[in-house]
């Protein structure tokens, strides 16, 4: 069975964090989290705490043991951008882009029957 948690509009860009989601899949659960906990990156932190959301679904929701789920995929997908401009020299305007990213783990226990 398979379980998921999604985490929309976390405010960093999608291409640091697909480094750090790439990480964890094929893992374990409780093993990723507590990789997870080691990398010192905020990216780290976004994606441990929407996995310990996709682990308290498959408990609470599905009645499914964490020692037993496996991270199918943790996929990084682009959000909306804000657009935003910085003070430049001689009275300019410089742009700046401050990206979104969405966050999606599949869990799943092994078994293929839904």
């Amino acid at each position: 069975m398979e379980v998921q948690a999604t985490t929309r509009y976390a405010r960093m860009s999608p291409k640091k964090m697909r480094e750090v989601a790439r990480t964890i899949q094929g893992r374990p659960a409780p093993e990723a989290v507590d990789f997870l906990t080691l990398i010192p990156r905020k990216s780290a932190k976004l994606i441990a705490k929407t996995l310990k959301s996709a682990i308290a679904n498959a408990e609470n929701n599905a009645n499914l043991s964490a020692d037993s789920l496996v991270v199918k995929s943790a996929r990084i997908e682009n959000g909306p951008v804000l657009k935003r401009f910085k003070a430049g020299a001689k009275g300019s305007a410089k742009p700046r882009t401050k990206k979104m990213a969405h966050i999606r783990i599949v869990l799943t226990d092994g078994n293929d029957n839904n």
